[in-house]
């Protein structure tokens, strides 16, 4: 989508009273959990293919700015009625579709907060892309929103799904490396000039919003606690004008409360790989590829016993995997995996690192 059509959407202040949402009636329903894709770019289509490749999740309806070619290009490759192509100022009267259970929202940072909120005000769960969203009091907005329509709320953290990161889980679980002790992680990539990620306005930040929030997520994910102190420094050494409004790389350190340590790094301007290395008493485990859609690879040392092996998913299985979780969710009244509190806690450290590097969130 392009940014002239990002900055320019409404923000609607919303009268519309809750209404039940259709979703909570399909109860053990064989029909599968219908989504509206909100924004149709790189992310959405991914989450597309995967809702086409599931027997339990699929592609209803679409939102999206630009409805005669973009819209149109989608609906026929998912079987939508040109009906069921809404735009952002026509969004809300999906209250009114029955095919639509769920949304999942693709769409820019600044933009998570609005659609989720409606959406809920709409009757719809809501599947939302990480980061949540671009302040821990949006965050809030929306868990309270989803709360108070008593529709569900799920945050996109789909390494969560892959059974590789599972299989890590599991033997940290064990006991097996021993006490946990400390972890590095990093992601690295590039943004081109123009990418809507080098918005402040549109992405919030930079590259701890897109990258570092992985292994962030995956620290406090294994460990189960939350970081108590931080220490942070970011910089852009690039001097085009690409990282004008967000930074261009950032390191930081995280101390929990039991003593675990983490050193953690991220960049829109470097070539590096993604990884995490997870340190203990007794041995080790090393994930690089660690974020990516496919192609992971773990190995280290459990004990006396060696492991090198390959994921074996390829793109767009995690979102199969994700899709079909909250579909299930759906469909038996559970509670996500990864609900609104999960982005809300990363958001609350995401801006305690912002703060320790000097540059708050505003």
């Amino acid at each position: 989508m392009e940014r002239r059509n990002f900055t320019k959407l409404s923000a609607l202040a919303l009268a519309w009273t809750c209404v039940p949402s259709y979703a909570q009636n399909i109860g053990a329903s064989r029909k599968p959990v219908g989504y509206a894709a909100i924004g149709l770019g790189t992310i959405s289509d991914i989450f597309m293919r995967a809702c086409a490749q599931s027997q339990t999740a699929k592609i209803t309806a679409l939102v999206t700015g630009h409805p005669d070619t973009k819209g149109v290009k989608y609906a026929e490759m998912h079987g939508i009625p040109k009906t069921s192509i809404y735009t952002y100022e026509t969004f809300d009267r999906i209250r009114d579709n029955q095919e639509v259970d769920a949304v999942y929202v693709g769409l820019p940072n600044s933009m998570h907060c609005e659609f989720t909120v409606r959406a809920a005000q709409a009757g719809k769960h809501v599947l939302c892309e990480k980061p949540m969203a671009i302040s821990s009091a949006e965050c809030r907005r929306m868990i309270d929103a989803c709360r108070q329509a008593k529709v569900k709320l799920m945050i996109g953290y789909r390494v969560h799904s892959d059974p590789t990161w599972i299989q890590v889980i599991e033997i940290i679980g064990s006991g097996r490396i021993g006490q946990l002790q400390s972890f590095q992680g990093g992601f690295f990539a590039q943004q081109p000039v123009g990418a809507w990620r080098l918005s402040k306005t549109l992405g919030g930040g930079g590259a701890l919003m897109d990258l570092g929030i992985y292994p962030l997520n995956a620290i406090r994910h294994i460990t189960g606690e939350e970081p108590t102190d931080f220490t942070a420094i970011l910089s852009t050494r690039e001097q085009s004008g690409r990282f004008a409004e967000v930074e261009q790389s950032m390191e930081w350190t995280m101390k929990f409360s039991s003593g675990i340590i983490a050193s953690c790094g991220c960049s829109y301007g470097q070539s590096g790989p993604s990884f995490l290395n997870i340190n203990g008493e007794s041995g080790y485990l090393v994930m690089e590829p660690a974020f990516h859609y496919d192609g992971l690879h773990l190995r280290g040392a459990v004990g006396r016993e060696s492991i090198d092996q390959l994921g074996t998913g390829k793109l767009p299985f995690q979102f199969v995997l994700e899709a079909e979780h909250f579909a299930s969710c759906i469909r038996n009244n559970k509670e996500p995996e990864s609900p609104g509190e999960e982005g809300l806690k990363d958001m609350l450290a995401i801006e305690a690192i912002y703060k320790a590097a000097g540059a708050p969130i505003a």
